[in-house]
């Protein structure tokens, strides 16, 4: 069955975090539903779902700061892991972000997750060779 990529909806939301969950993406120090509400709240972000049969297979939340693109939350639901879907929701992520006039995407890789670099390579993704600095300013 092929699946059907799209913008997410209400209805979804709680799919949505029980796939961040089973997938591995979710970290107790975020509240996926904060993270999804906040994507959505205006027109610079969004979360795509991919969906057989009714059923949220994969995500990956896209968004813009006016300079670049970026992917987070980029999941598989593991039964559907190996089988391409992941390829095709960043492509999906990609076109949503190139359709916005976005030319260039990033995303992060938790450094515990290596596994996933080869994937991203694949893809084309490439070692910025930056590092990533933090601060939290207010609590959301």
């Amino acid at each position: 069955m092929m699946p059907t990529f799209r913008e997410i909806e209400d209805a979804d939301v709680p799919a949505v975090i029980v796939l961040w969950h089973e997938s591995g993406v979710a970290r107790p120090w975020n509240d996926p539903a904060t993270d999804i509400a906040f994507a959505r709240r205006g027109p610079h972000g969004t979360v795509l779902v991919a969906e057989i049969d009714g059923r949220v297979v994969a995500s990956a939340m896209a968004g813009e700061d006016g300079h670049r693109g970026w992917l987070y939350y980029v999941a598989v639901a593991p039964d559907q892991q190996g089988t391409g879907l992941g390829r095709r929701m960043v492509a999906a992520a990609e076109a949503w972000l190139a359709a916005r006039g976005v030319w260039k995407v990033q995303l992060l890789v938790r450094r515990e997750n290596a596994a996933v670099l080869g994937f991203y390579d694949h893809l084309g993704y490439r070692d910025t060779n930056s590092v990533c600095l933090q601060k939290v300013i207010a609590k959301a």
